[in-house]
């Protein structure tokens, strides 16, 4: 950061920018420095990284050589870290024993590389007595924004104290799931330079980008491609953006594509032959970042939604109703398990990927019991052995059914085939243990259980909610069931009383 930077700092805030201690920028000046750093990363379509280092058990450390040495030995460590990264590179105290570091123009490899260093030279410099932690997390490939970043390296960090891939830990997204079907958006304009700085703008959200220089070459994209939106250009020789927006809309594969078209043109009338046309939004060029990026989302999210609502709505519930038809005692069950599912999503605080997964896993999770003969499911009584063999298929029939959809259902499918599967290995259809059992799967065995135990069933009538819960955490003490998603619905159920 420059003088002019620092002096910025001290004239806002009105004190010094620097830890009294070590030396190293503060906690406050840190933060200015990240946003800083994004907005530059930003700007020149560069990435940087964050890492937090945690001095473990520094307060016995402490109390063992006393207070005096221990500061002493925060200042050697502040050096010693100074050391072993780059001039460019940001260095603070960011709180009592934790260093922040802003690496700059770094993607994680290189950080892993330069955290071993610092891990090892802090045990050397202690002769063993201090280890360290570190959490790192990049921009713009793991967060879009600055608290989302910053909340990134602290799960990594608390991930590393945890003892994963010793002690050095760096936040990872979902990608087999989410990163193979990013959204595609489609930029056209003939001047080089406007699709360089759209491009540019478009960064923070990691889409993949398409560039088109005329009208007919977006035509040829868009019948090669799976687009989800299309940034248009007005003024374009030979065939002009209302000509390919009305191509666009008037096609039946690409029509419901959004298109936003955006012009130096401001005039009514351009706008009234926009719409004709079909454009679904204006930008004034040069668009505003924030603008831009606001209505990129919200249509790339309607496209989602209209996608989905195309290819497996009327499927879901024609399917749903086929099981409730011969089911009885479970009249809503479905749809109470979906509920109770995204509202633990949401309290989870799960991605919007996964909460599409509880909602559709949710409705399809006992589809598979079209297969299992009615005088089965209605049964007074307990299942024979053979009896409950065939229920146990119904996962399994149900993953196979859905299985076609796999493009839109997405992580509902493993809520679909594992939602009977325990943490200890004694669940069906596939007997998987722990983690290899996903979050989406295990949030679904609770709500299923949950709605299973206070409702009526052929066998037995609902029962009160109070004993419910204590058999819920009793199979999570027996590691049956996550613990988090089990406390997350004891939370919920408290907080509607």
């Amino acid at each position: 950061m420059n003088e002019n930077f620092e002096h910025k700092y001290k004239q806002v805030v009105g004190a010094h920018f620097k830890d009294s201690l070590t030396g190293l920028f503060n906690h406050g000046f840190f933060q200015i420095a990240v946003e800083y750093e994004i907005e530059r990363c930003n700007r020149y379509g560069i990435s940087f990284t964050i890492a937090f280092i945690d001095i473990d058990s520094f307060n016995q450390y402490n109390q063992k050589q006393g207070y005096l040495q221990g500061d002493k030995i925060l200042i050697n460590i502040a050096g010693l870290i100074k050391k072993n990264i780059r001039n460019t590179d940001l260095l603070a105290r960011y709180s009592g024993d934790r260093f922040a570091v802003i690496l700059t123009e770094s993607d994680i490899d290189s950080s892993l590389h330069i955290a071993k260093r610092i891990k090892m030279a802090i045990g050397q410099l202690s002769e063993g007595e201090l280890s360290a932690s570190i959490g790192l997390a990049s921009y713009p490939e793991k967060a879009l924004t600055k608290e989302g970043l910053l909340r990134n390296v602290n799960e990594a960090l608390q991930e590393a104290k945890d003892g994963k891939s010793d002690k050095i830990y760096y936040f990872k997204k979902e990608k087999n799931k989410i990163d193979s079907h990013l959204p595609k958006i489609l930029i056209v304009d003939d001047d080089l330079r406007n699709l360089k700085l759209l491009e540019a703008l478009l960064l923070p959200l990691k889409y993949k980008i398409f560039k088109a220089d005329n009208g007919k070459q977006a035509l040829s994209i868009l019948s090669k491609n799976e687009i989800d939106l299309v940034l248009l250009d007005i003024m374009m020789p030979e065939m002009d953006g209302f000509e390919v927006c009305r191509i666009i809309k008037t096609a039946k594969r690409t029509r419901m594509i959004p298109v936003v078209l955006i012009t130096a043109l401001d005039d009514i009338a351009s706008k009234i032959k926009g719409i004709k046309a079909g454009a679904d939004d204006f930008l004034t060029k040069p668009p505003n970042k924030v603008e831009l990026l606001a209505r990129t989302n919200s249509l790339i999210k309607l496209k989602k939604t209209t996608d989905s609502f195309t290819n497996i709505e009327n499927v879901l519930f024609s399917l749903a109703k086929a099981v409730e038809a011969k089911d009885t005692y479970t009249q809503g069950h479905i749809e109470r398990v979906a509920g109770v599912a995204v509202s633990l999503g949401k309290r989870m605080g799960l991605s919007d990927n996964d909460m599409e997964a509880l909602k559709y896993g949710g409705v399809l999770h006992d589809i598979g019991k079209i297969g299992v003969p009615t005088k089965i499911i209605n049964k007074p009584g307990p299942l024979a052995p053979e009896e409950f063999e065939v229920m146990k298929s119904h996962p399994k029939v149900g993953y196979n059914i859905c299985l076609p959809l796999k493009k839109n259902l997405g992580p509902a499918l493993d809520a679909i085939r594992w939602h009977h599967e325990k943490l200890d290995g004694s669940g069906y259809p596939d007997g998987l243990k722990g983690d290899k059992i996903s979050l989406v799967a295990r949030i679904m065995a609770v709500a299923d259980i949950y709605d299973a135990l206070i409702t009526d069933r052929p066998y037995r009538k609902g029962m009160d909610i109070n004993k419910a819960l204590k058999i819920l955490v009793n199979d999570a003490n027996k590691e049956k069931l996550d613990k988090k998603v089990v406390t997350s619905l004891l939370e919920l159920v408290k907080g509607s009383r």
